[in-house]
């Protein structure tokens, strides 16, 4: 893992590269893995991660959304 300073506001374009989409895109990728890894031999199925994924989405969008009724921003 590589680390690299950044000044917000100065380095934001830097940041943008480091963390854009493709990022976000690898992340989710590697948790769908996770998914499948933790999963009992029984219950691994294409379905079943799938299941699960949108679980835990829902749940963190769900908690995103409260975070921004409680402390603002959204």
């Amino acid at each position: 893992m590589a680390f690299e300073k950044l000044e917000p506001g100065k380095d934001d374009d830097k940041f943008l590269r480091m963390m854009g989409p493709g990022h976000v895109d690898r992340e989710i990728r590697n948790a769908i893995q996770m998914l499948w890894m933790t999963l009992p031999k029984e219950r691994r199925s294409v379905q079943e991660v799938e299941r699960e994924f949108r679980r835990l989405v829902d749940r963190a969008l769900r908690d995103l959304h409260e975070d921004a009724k409680v402390f603002g921003g959204g």
